[in-house]
C-alpha cells in the first residue's frame, strides 16, 4: 500500500525551508521546483520531501548559479553534468575562502597595530609579544635592485615589488605593512638593518622566511613622525639606564600603515626588543 504523503501549502512549506512564498511562486512560474499537486480548492501543496530540492537549490545560489543553469541541472537528473557543476562551483567557492582569508588577515593585522595607538609617545613600556611570521629581504639584496642613488619612493617601490613578486611565487598572504630588522649594536642599543620586513600570515617554507620569537619584549611607540631616529636613542638610553637585558634583533615597525599614515601627524611606529630571560 503507497504511504499517504503529507501535503503541505506554499505558506507551510515556505516556513519548513525558510523562505517566502514569493520565491517559492518565482521558482514555480520559472519551472525550477513546481508543486506537487494542485487541490481542488486552487491552491497548491508541496509534498515535504521537496524540502531537499528546495535545500539542492539554495546551495547552488549560495554559490552563485544561475537559476537557468540550476534548473536545467536538476531537470535532466544528468550526474556527469551535476558533477562538473558541483566542481565548477566548489573551485569559486575556494576562491572566496581564500579572498576572505586575505581580507581577514589584513585586518586582524590592522586592529593588533592599532592597539598600540593610544600608548604614549616616546615612552618605553614591556608586554608579551606573540610569535610573528615574517617575509624578511635581505638589505645587500635590495641594494642590488636599486642604484645608490634611488629615492626613498624608488626604494619603496623596489621594496613593494619584490614582496608582491615573492608572495605570489610562494602563494603567501602579507598585508605588506613593512618593518625593519636591526642587529644588535653597540651600549645595548640597535646596529645596522639586516633585512626590511612584512608580516604574513602563516609559517612558510621558503628562503625568505624569518619568525619574530615569542617573549617578553621592551618597546615604544613613535608618533606624529616618519623619522623615528629619536625613538632609537630613547630605547637605548632607558636599557642602559635600567640595566636591562636584551636578547635577539630589534624591529621597528610601522604601525598606522596604509588606514592612517597619509599625513605625517597620524604616523605611528614602533621599536621592539626582546628582553633576556
Amino acid at each position: 500500500m503507497e504511504r499517504q504523503k503529507s501535503r503541505l501549502t506554499s505558506g507551510a512549506f515556505a516556513a519548513l525551508c525558510g523562505t517566502t512564498k514569493e520565491t517559492l511562486r518565482h521558482y514555480k512560474d520559472i519551472g525550477l521546483l513546481s508543486p506537487a499537486r494542485q487541490g481542488d480548492n486552487g491552491y497548491f501543496y508541496y509534498d515535504v520531501e521537496q524540502f531537499y530540492d528546495f535545500y539542492a537549490i539554495s546551495i547552488f545560489r549560495q554559490t552563485g548559479t544561475p537559476l537557468e543553469e540550476i534548473r536545467r541541472c536538476l531537470c535532466e537528473q544528468d550526474t556527469a553534468q551535476t558533477l562538473t557543476l558541483l566542481r565548477e562551483q566548489r573551485g569559486r567557492l575556494e576562491a572566496e575562502r581564500q579572498k576572505l582569508e586575505r581580507m581577514d588577515f589584513v585586518l586582524s593585522s590592522a586592529l593588533h597595530n592599532l592597539e598600540f595607538g593610544p600608548a604614549s609617545d616616546m615612552a618605553p613600556q614591556t608586554a608579551w609579544f606573540d610569535a610573528e611570521h615574517l617575509l624578511a629581504l635581505p638589505v645587500e639584496e635590495l641594494e642590488g635592485l636599486m642604484t645608490p642613488a634611488a629615492s626613498e619612493e624608488e626604494m619603496l617601490i623596489a621594496v613593494l615589488e619584490r614582496c608582491q613578486a615573492l608572495c605570489g611565487r610562494y602563494r603567501i598572504q602579507t598585508d605588506f605593512q613593512l618593518g625593519a630588522i636591526h642587529q644588535p649594536g653597540e651600549q645595548g642599543g640597535p646596529g645596522a638593518i639586516s633585512h626590511l620586513y612584512t608580516r604574513i600570515k602563516e609559517k612558510a617554507d621558503f628562503p625568505y622566511y624569518l619568525e619574530k620569537p615569542a617573549g617578553n619584549y621592551l618597546y615604544l611607540c613613535c608618533r606624529g613622525r616618519w623619522d623615528i631616529s629619536a625613538g632609537y636613542a630613547a630605547l637605548q638610553h632607558h636599557i642602559l639606564e635600567e640595566g636591562l637585558k636584551t636578547t635577539g634583533d630589534f624591529y621597528a615597525c610601522d604601525l598606522a600603515g596604509f588606514i592612517l599614515n597619509s599625513v605625517e601627524k597620524n604616523a605611528v611606529s614602533m621599536i621592539s626588543v626582546r628582553l633576556a630571560e
